[in-house]
Formats: structure tokens, sequence, C-alpha cells
């Protein structure tokens, strides 16, 4: 029963994440490129968040930690992978390019979540802390605080405008020859946006709460790992609307779009929701700390260094395309096999 609770809550989230993503979009043709891209990035992230309070709310803090660790998996290999694979199909007679900046300072500040995941799960398993359990969670917090600093600051940068190679996540110009093409689509107002946004958050809500309740029970019914359920399942119904509008713009070579969409979003949750949600969590009384164990600590930071390289010289082909989705193929293969040796601990 448990099983077939959450293959239906899957379901229901997925396209009520694709609408979400339409009403962002709509309201940022009213806010203007710059605040519309956060728009973008921030309700794109919103099922991820949802699901991550509900599931923290529950105690359930190996479920947050994997299923925000596989939305930024997600986003960087499959969704990328997709949208270089599609596009380069599209578009095999010639490169194509996106803007190396945005790149190369999404990547900084993918590294610098990567040292900040790192520090808590080295503490842990060579056993150096002072206070065993204390000082890790004291640290978690501390780096929390200070990512959340980086990305406000990250943000100030982007919205101060001051160099127009580093354009906001998600908010890429798009050419004057195109902009018509662009804009023209305001099917609904601005207020009928705000209220479409607030109906399709509060129904996400409700299911997110039915999801998460059931992924135990699901994972018994349907003999998958809880860590193959959260890192694999979870993302791909809180990433529909990205992954769909990611290969779009891709096909229609706009891959500066594709980038701020995809490694914008893993950008914002690692630097941005995983903070958040530790920060929350200490309102809470929750131990939610960013030790996300050695597995998926290595994990995270080989993709974060395969991307990187990936998108180093600013071209995309259905070659790096085809690459990224086998990583992810080799990644969803190792936690189909991957058994949380230590999820008890953090009960």
């Amino acid at each position: 029963m448990k099983g077939v609770i959450f293959l239906f809550s899957m379901l229901g989230i997925t396209p009520l994440a694709e609408r979400l993503g339409y009403a962002t979009e709509q309201l940022a043709i009213y806010t203007g490129p710059t605040l519309g891209g956060l728009l973008n990035a921030t309700f794109g992230n919103a099922t991820e968040m949802i699901i991550a309070i509900y599931a923290l709310k529950n105690g359930m803090i190996r479920v947050v930690q994997q299923s925000l660790l596989g939305s930024i998996l997600s986003n960087m290999l499959l969704v990328v992978g997709c949208a270089f694979f599609a596009g380069g199909i599209i578009h095999r007679n010639k490169d194509q390019v996106f803007s190396k900046a945005t790149a190369v300072v999404n990547s900084g500040l993918l590294l610098m979540a990567v040292m900040g995941l790192m520090f808590p799960a080295v503490l842990h398993f060579t056993k150096s802390e002072i206070q065993q359990g204390a000082s890790e969670l004291a640290l978690s917090r501390f780096s929390s605080c200070i990512m959340l600093v980086a990305y406000a600051s990250y943000l100030y940068f982007q919205l101060s405008a001051r160099n127009s190679n580093y354009s906001q996540i998600g908010s890429e110009e798009v050419p004057n020859e195109d902009a018509t093409e662009e804009d023209e689509e305001v099917e609904i107002s601005m207020w009928e946006a705000i209220a479409w946004l607030a109906v399709l958050t509060i129904w996400i809500s409700v299911l997110s709460e039915y999801l998460v309740n059931a992924i135990e029970g699901a994972s018994d019914s349907l003999n998958l790992p809880v860590a193959f359920i959260s890192v694999i399942l979870l993302p791909i119904v809180g990433n529909a609307a990205e992954h769909a509008s990611a290969i779009m713009f891709a096909m229609k070579d706009k891959l500066d779009i594709t980038i701020g969409v995809a490694i914008g979003s893993s950008t914002q949750i690692s630097m941005f929701v995983i903070p958040f949600c530790v920060v929350v969590g200490w309102m809470m009384g929750q131990k939610m700390d960013l030790n996300f164990q050695l597995f998926e600590t290595a994990t995270l930071f080989i993709t974060v260094l395969v991307v990187a390289f990936m998108l180093q010289d600013g071209i995309a082909n259905y070659l790096k395309g085809l690459m990224l989705v086998l990583c992810y193929l080799i990644v969803a293969a190792s936690f189909f096999v991957h058994v949380d040796p230590q999820a008890s601990d953090d009960d």
C-alpha cells in the first residue's frame, strides 16, 4: 500500500512541478530578466525544499541529505547531459558555445559547497573531533551560516550587474532578434501567476507529506534501497520542469540559459537550500548536519570535478552530453547497490 501511495504521489508532483515552472516563467516576464532569473531558480527548487522540510520535520535527516544531493547530481549530470546531447544532435554541424565566465563562477561556488560538506565528513571518519558528534554538528552549523553569507554575496554581485559577463542564474539575456519570439508569450497576468504559484505550492506541500511518509514503506514493498529512492527517484520528480526547459533551450541553441537553469539550480541547492535546511533543523531541534557520509561526499566531489572540467572550454557537443548521461547511470547504479551503513547514527 505504501508503495502505491509513493508512486501516485510522485506521479502527482511531476506535473505540478512543471506547472510551477511555467507560472514562474510567466511571472518572470513582468519582473524583468535579473529578478526573473532568481525567481526561476528559487521556485524551480521549491519542490525539493518542501520535500526536505517535511522529511526534516519527521526526523528523516538522511532522506533530506540524500534527496538534496540527488538534486545536485541530477541537475549536473542528467539535465546538462541530456541538454548537451539533444542540442549537439540538432546542431551537429557546429559547436555550441556558452559563457565560460558564468560556468566558472558557478563551478567555484560548487567547489566551495563541496569543501563545506567534506570537512564534517572527514572529522567524523578520522575520529579527530574534540567532542564526538557535537563538534561536527557545530562545524556544520557554522559552515552553513558562512555558505549562506557567500550565496547572499553572490546574489548581490549578480543583482548589482557590475559585470555583464556574470549574468544572473537562469536569466541570460536573449539576443535582440529572438527577444520578441521569447517575450510575446504572455499568457496570464502577474496576479494570476502569483495566485497559481501559491495554489501549486500548497498542492505540492500536501503531496510531499504523503510522499515522505511513504518512503520507508515503499522501500520495502518495491524492494529498492532508501538511498536509491532518495538520490535518484525523488530528484527526477523535483527536476521535471528544469529538465524539460534545459533541453528545449539547448535545442534552440540558447546554451547560456541551459547552463543557468541546470548549473544555477545546483549552485542554489548546494549553497542555499542545504545550509538553509541545517539552520531550519537547528531551530526544529533536529541534528541536521553537513556530514553526508563518505560515499555521498565522494560522489559529489567527483561529479563537481567532472562537470567543471566539461564546462571549462565553453563549448558543448553531443559527445560531452553522452558522457555526462553515462556518468549519471554509473552514479544511479552505485546507489542501487549502496546500503547506508550509518543511517541509524543520525536518528
